[in-house]
């Protein structure tokens, strides 16, 4: 059966960059078989119709750097930067799960993703217990590309994250052998060593050895405090993209989280490697990192993508919040057109579906690509009047509330912002319950 959202103006982010009037986007099966103004005859009753008069339909947008396993502990780690922050609360926090908190956890961060219109996320999960995220997805509809945390180092990491380093490269390969291409691919693996100060060399090692032999994504963290840049110096003897490709980490394959605080040399190496980079605007602030330098980064043609990472730095996971902030937070120190809203656009479309190896795939709308799509409607105060540049109102105006629609894969998860798979009250009850035993186990 197809399905065909009409009516809509679509923002294609093809080759080209089209925005398409009055345009019709047919999907069959999980694919898009048409993107094109008018509308085609053929047999209604074999078709399912979304009418989106008026609406702007784009490609479901990307977060290129999640922690689903933090959500429960949203507001509840404010005031901190980046080590004491891991060390006295989240890495505590995290230890705490069990397979139902992870899986409570996971469940409220979906949905408030499709909420805002994300449609593919990166994750990055706590130590164990990661078959609970992937179930969590494969209920919810989302597309995942996910992985268990790898720690088998690190000062100050509690008793319930340590794991030895085979132990942690089995666990892993299981999660790769049971859910990595799963559901009609729409789950996939990649491993996650959570960054230097928590992994042995030997582990990267093997992380990169095992990554090209499975054909898994790697995502890790880098370069996103000052001072964890100095420890990681005074462990290794040098920064941190310098040491993953001293270790052969680097390449199309990988995905690096904020990247604020890099050398001109680290970014040669991105620009040279092709490595992905994930910036996360919100966090970035919250934690007092700093603002990495995205427009230089672009302009080296690196591949930077958009993400919110974890709601107790955040403290949401709202998509569209982090598209405007990135089309915004820029322009000061760079000038007015430093960062343009197509720029940001791309960030959270085509970008993103590069730093979860899904290039061609996810992020437009064309011929042959899977069906993850979304529409927005932008009728209400807040963006009206519009300026008749339609993804320079989506960037600047838009908002989470102003999504209707979300179909991935094909598959319909919310219509005129009703959830079509997942019991909204449930998830929320569940997560409250999770969050308060946990959470009163840390103080």
């Amino acid at each position: 059966m197809d399905l065909v959202i009409g009516n809509a103006t679509a923002i294609t982010m093809n080759a080209k960059r089209e925005v398409i009037r009055d345009a019709e986007v047919v999907i069959q099966g999980d694919r898009i078989v048409r993107v094109a103004p008018g509308k085609r005859g053929g047999k209604t009753g074999t078709r399912r119709t979304i009418d989106a008069q008026g609406q702007l339909v784009l490609p479901g947008l990307i977060h290129s750097h999640l922690h689903a396993c933090q959500t429960l502990c949203r507001n509840h780690a404010d005031g901190m930067e980046l080590l004491d922050w891991l060390r006295d609360r989240i890495w505590p926090f995290e230890a705490l799960h069990d397979a139902a908190s992870l899986r409570a956890s996971a469940d409220v961060t979906f949905l408030e993703c499709i909420r805002s219109g994300a449609t593919a996320v990166l994750d990055m999960g706590t130590v164990r217990h990661y078959d609970s995220v992937f179930e969590s997805a494969r209920d919810s509809g989302i597309r995942l590309v996910g992985g268990k945390c790898m720690m088998d180092a690190g000062q100050g990491v509690p008793a319930g994250l340590r794991e030895s380093t085979e132990g942690s490269l089995a666990e892993s390969l299981r999660l790769i052998e049971k859910w990595h291409g799963s559901e009609g691919d729409r789950l996939r693996y990649a491993l996650a060593p959570r960054f230097v100060l928590s992994c042995t060399e030997g582990l990267l090692r093997k992380v990169q050895a095992l990554a090209r032999e499975r054909g898994v994504r790697i995502h890790t963290h880098a370069s996103e405090n000052a001072t964890e840049c100095d420890v990681v110096r005074e462990k290794t003897g040098m920064d941190n993209v310098s040491y993953f490709h001293h270790l052969g980490l680097l390449g199309t394959h990988t995905t690096l989280a904020h990247c604020v605080w890099l050398t001109a040399e680290e970014q040669r190496l991105l620009r040279e490697s092709g490595t992905r980079v994930a910036h996360c605007p919100s966090a970035n602030f919250k934690l007092a990192s700093g603002t990495a330098k995205v427009p230089e980064l672009l302009k080296q043609g690196i591949v930077v993508g958009l993400g919110a990472d974890g709601a107790p730095c955040n403290n949401n996971l709202d998509i569209f919040l982090e598209l405007r902030l990135a089309a915004l937070i820029h322009l000061p120190r760079g000038g007015p057109t430093s960062m343009s809203a197509m720029q940001a656009l791309e960030m959270a479309t085509l970008n993103g579906a590069k730093a979860l190896g899904l290039e061609g795939e996810i992020g437009c709308l064309e011929e042959g690509a899977r069906a993850d799509v979304i529409t927005v409607d932008l009728s209400r105060a807040h963006a009206t009047p519009s300026s008749g540049d339609a993804v320079s109102t989506l960037v600047y105006s838009g908002q989470s509330q102003d999504v209707r629609d979300v179909v991935v894969n094909g598959q319909v998860l919310m219509r005129n912002r009703r959830l079509m798979q997942v019991d909204e009250a449930a998830i929320l009850a569940a997560a409250r319950a999770h969050s308060a035993r946990l959470v009163s186990q840390l103080d």
